[in-house]
């Protein structure tokens, strides 16, 4: 039976100013939720939040939602090698990622939107290859995949996707951060695989 991520629950501080962090900068609340921290994740935490839509005008709505939310600027939103995109951190350190493979927009003249094509969780695997191989045995499809660099699988249902990077350091300097950090991850992967902890000590829960 394949398996489908269908929310996220972060661990932070304060879970009603999060949760409405989430809906009011980004609206996806309904995909991901919050709840109190025993033991708050200090620093990078080995993962973060791609959010990817189909032009630079969706990008540049959420930017600054979020930033009016209270996020900060990581990296600002510009045209880069594989399209256009910024990151952000939000009040629990938790990084957001925007991008768009667009580099301009099709019709300058279209209002702009605020539909996202894809909610990512990206993260820092220690080892790529033997992680890949856990997702499939817990019923993940690959949808693509370069040896030892990156692997993404499928999304179910209109569910979340799952995407590796080589290494905690590896995710942290794509995201512009520092890679150092300790402590829980913060975070619980809702899906229909299942109670398990993969090899990078993430949480994955019943939904």
């Amino acid at each position: 039976m394949s398996t489908a991520i269908t929310s996220l629950t972060l661990e932070v501080s304060d879970p009603a100013a999060s949760e409405s962090f989430y809906e009011s900068a980004f609206g996806v609340g309904s995909q991901i939720s919050a709840r109190k921290a025993d033991t708050p994740a200090n620093g990078f935490r080995g993962f973060t939040i791609s959010l990817v839509a189909g032009r630079p005008s969706t990008v540049d709505s959420l930017y600054e939602t979020a930033l009016a939310a209270g996020a900060s600027t990581v990296k600002p939103v510009q045209k880069g090698m594989w399209g256009y995109g910024g990151v952000l951190q939000d009040a629990d350190g938790v990084i957001w990622k925007l991008a768009t493979s667009a580099k301009k927009e099709k019709d300058p003249s279209a209002p702009p939107t605020r539909e996202i094509d894809d909610l990512v969780l990206l993260i820092g695997a220690s080892d790529l290859g033997a992680s890949k191989r856990f997702y499939v045995d817990h019923g993940l499809t690959v949808k693509r995949s370069f040896p030892g660099r990156y692997a993404e699988f499928d999304a179910l249902n209109g569910g979340i996707k799952l995407a590796l990077y080589p290494g905690r350091a590896g995710l942290a300097k794509d995201a512009g951060v520092s890679p150092d950090g300790d402590g829980p991850h913060g975070l619980a992967v809702n899906s229909t695989g299942g109670e398990f902890t993969d090899p990078d000590g993430f949480s994955w829960t019943a939904a």
